[in-house]
């Protein structure tokens, strides 16, 4: 009897274990404007789509330095738009904090779909990459 409760119990703790899967339900868009359409909210909101598309886009590895890989392209994009002043990148979050020239600041989520970042409507042209 006790070694069937020993088991039972170790079956019932295996499976109440939390997933470390942390990007999945943060790349969920499910519940929330679709991006397209908050994209033609405004110039910064399609700035805004635009990043999180490249955030999504340059998804490498799972592991710690792929993250770091991903937030920093994803960083590098958002410096060439005029209106950006700072970004601040958190990559075990897989998200960037944007604060734009008028005051705004907006997290960043990744944003998955078939749109390149460059082809969201309503972007300013971006420049050239300060990043080397």
């Amino acid at each position: 009897m006790r070694r069937v409760a020993l088991a039972a119990l170790a079956a019932f703790t295996m499976g109440a274990c939390r997933s470390y899967d942390n990007y999945s339900p943060l790349a969920d868009q499910d519940g929330l404007v679709p991006a397209d359409q908050f994209a033609r909210y405004g110039r910064q909101q399609a700035e805004a789509v635009a990043i999180g598309r490249a955030l999504a886009e340059w998804r490498m590895t799972a592991d710690e330095a792929g993250a770091a890989e991903q937030t920093d392209r994803a960083a590098c994009f958002a410096r060439r738009f005029p209106d950006v002043e700072r970004v601040d990148v958190d990559p075990h979050g897989h998200r960037l904090t944007v604060k734009f020239a008028t005051g705004w600041r907006v997290g960043i989520v990744p944003i998955p779909g078939s749109t390149a970042p460059e082809a969201t409507p309503g972007i300013a042209p971006p420049g050239t990459s300060p990043c080397t």
